[in-house]
């Protein structure tokens, strides 16, 4: 495995981490027993970066990760998690405000659930899981943060931003108010690559790519007929995110890609995990890995082979900026008084 500084916290970190949403349940039924062989083995094959959230099934996910830490007994492995606002904005949203979405009680309640829920004294990387950009001027979310900080309980913070807004972090890239952000980064959101990731230049924030197979599209493999053998229970997600006209217009885009990516990769879902490390200013890159098998198959694309420069330069025509989560206006997430039990 091939390793990377993350910004400027000096972490060598593998370049493929793991996404753990899938672990929490958010994509179908899963085995537990089987999460923590995943994560052990991947833990043996040189991932040593974990992304996962108090959110992903409701602390799921964090309950596999700390049984595979307490299992482990390799080099360091670097935790990250994220903590929900107490309002999550309407997704249409252009410029919401962001003060009071993570008031110090809340934080400090959420953090103590994440330290309890993966048995650690100490947050490796604290991530607020939606970012605005008016954070930048309103700042009482990084008092907060600095006194967890100072108390000992978060080692370094970052921000995830919103799915289909990269811009929103470039302001908090050139401040470089904190050390990482996660962001949407792929095949069809090329975005962060234009003015985001060189935002940081001076700050050197480090940048996590998530979604790198948009959900399983870029995997490749997909038939017209795919999106019909779905099932509601196993692929929930999928119904939901795909569904009326998305599958086939998204079908039509990925063949597309398949034909251009072929003459390099035998796989669409290589040339998308190569697209993604292809970029300096990724630290890494999380895809979300249920199996051992899918964990050696990503493992494989770190060896440091370049990016054909024909092929990206090709591919800047099938850059595709869309937002398949919340096509209809709904209001604004407010969390329950549940969200405070422990």
């Amino acid at each position: 495995m091939k390793q990377r500084t993350l910004g400027r916290t000096g972490w060598l970190v593998g370049e493929i981490g793991l996404g753990t949403m899938g672990m929490g349940g958010g994509f179908g039924p899963v085995d537990d027993d089987q999460s923590v062989r995943t994560l052990l083995h991947a833990f043996e094959r040189g991932v040593n970066f974990v992304d996962t959230a108090l959110a992903y099934g409701e602390g799921r996910a964090h309950a596999v990760v700390a049984r595979a830490l307490r299992e482990w007994s390799g080099g360091k492995v670097y935790v990250a998690t994220k903590v929900w606002p107490m309002r999550w904005p309407s997704p249409w949203e252009d410029d919401p405000p962001m003060r009071g979405r993570y008031p110090a009680w809340y934080l400090a309640h959420e953090v103590e659930k994440c330290l309890k829920q993966l048995s650690l004294e100490r947050l490796d990387l604290l991530q607020l899981h939606c970012w605005l950009d008016r954070g930048v001027e309103e700042l009482d979310w990084l008092e907060s943060l600095n006194g967890l900080r100072l108390a000992g309980k978060v080692d370094r913070i970052g921000v995830s931003i919103r799915d289909n807004r990269p811009e929103e972090g470039v302001r908090l890239a050139q401040l470089g108010l904190v050390d990482t952000q996660q962001v949407v980064f792929n095949l069809f959101d090329q975005r962060p690559a234009q003015q985001l990731f060189r935002a940081s230049a001076v700050q050197d924030t480090g940048f996590i790519a998530r979604v790198p197979f948009d959900s399983g599209a870029l995997i490749g493999g997909w038939t017209p007929d795919t999106y019909a053998g779905w099932d509601e229970q196993t692929h929930s997600f999928h119904k939901s995110y795909f569904k009326g006209q998305r599958f086939a217009e998204t079908y039509e885009r990925v063949r597309s890609l398949e034909r251009l990516c072929a003459p390099h990769y035998p796989t669409l879902a290589e040339a998308a995990m190569r697209f993604c490390l292809s970029d300096p200013a990724v630290s890494v890159v999380i895809p979300g890995m249920m199996r051992p098998e899918e964990v050696d198959l990503n493992v494989a694309y770190s060896d440091g082979r370049p990016f054909p420069d024909d092929l990206r330069q090709a591919l800047r025509a099938h850059a595709w900026a869309r937002n398949f989560y919340f096509p209809d206006p709904e209001p604004e997430v407010e969390l329950g008084a549940s969200a405070f039990e422990d």
